[in-house]
């Protein structure tokens, strides 16, 4: 059976997990909403011509 209480003593936290959120925050993401702006912008563009 698993002991609990000292698996919890040997856990340490990924390393990983810290650099990847830097990175994830550090970066300027494009989110659905700038997609569909930009998609409008054109579609206004279009139907201008």
């Amino acid at each position: 059976m698993i002991n609990y209480e000292e698996e919890l003593k040997k856990f340490k936290p990924s390393l990983d997990v810290d650099e990847v959120e830097s990175a994830v925050y550090s970066r300027d993401l494009t989110d659905v909403i700038d997609i569909l702006k930009e998609m409008m912008d054109v579609n206004g563009q279009k139907k201008k011509e």
